[in-house]
């Protein structure tokens, strides 16, 4: 997949529209439905890395969708958007099993920075891959009994990877998972560090490797 799949549950539909067309700009594969039950029949394990969920739907309550979900199997982040913003409706959706909350009306790219952090949070928490296994204490990389010292940053470029196996991960993609918000980062420094993963890779003898899609972004083969 180019970009992580989100599901965005809004009934406004400007709102809606609004969402789609910028997430889809941000990179990310965007799915959208306007209620609760289309959702839940939308929803599937695997099929959708992230939520974007409207607590005020009309056939049902977000939070109680987000619940439904969570029976279902489907643990990805969710991101509720609402206009209750009192903390007893904050903290009723985290017990819900939201893991964010952004009230309305909100700042576009303040969304995109949340559900890009939720996302890479949930991307770091999938660090093993056939031969391969990331240690997030250590930031080690293992792979049977050998293992070497990854930096942090070389650590979440390879966990980024490791989350998309065999798929084109943008460059840009890259850049966000490895370097703070506002970073200038260069192609030739993106190049560097992923010769430097590649090397590593071969350290502690994996059969994966990291392969340029020319133009577009890398892949972990």
């Amino acid at each position: 997949m180019p970009g992580h799949r989100v599901l965005v549950v809004e009934d406004d539909h400007g709102l809606r529209d609004v969402l789609a067309r910028g997430l889809r700009q941000a990179g990310f594969e965007v799915t959208t439905v306007a209620d609760g039950s289309t959702a839940l029949r939308t929803a599937r394990p695997g099929e959708v890395d992230g939520v974007v969920l409207d607590i005020g739907l009309p056939d049902a309550d977000g939070r109680d969708v987000c619940v439904a979900l969570r029976a279902r199997g489907i643990d990805v982040p969710v991101l509720f958007l609402t206009a209750r913003g009192a903390l007893g409706d904050r903290l009723s959706g985290f017990a819900s099993g939201g893991d964010d909350y952004l009230p309305k009306p909100f700042a576009f790219p303040e969304l995109v920075a949340r559900l890009t952090a939720l996302l890479r949070r949930a991307v770091d928490q999938v660090t093993v891959v056939g031969d391969l296994e990331l240690d997030p204490v250590s930031h080690a990389l293992l792979c049977g009994d050998s293992r070497v010292a990854l930096s942090p940053t070389e650590f979440r470029l390879l966990a980024r990877l490791i989350g998309a196996p065999g798929a084109v991960v943008r460059r840009h993609e890259l850049v966000t998972a490895g370097w703070p918000h506002g970073a200038i980062v260069s192609e030739n420094t993106l190049d560097q560090y992923v010769s430097k993963l590649r090397r590593k890779l071969a350290e502690v003898g994996s059969d994966h490797g990291i392969e340029a899609a020319r133009g577009v972004g890398f892949r972990l083969v």
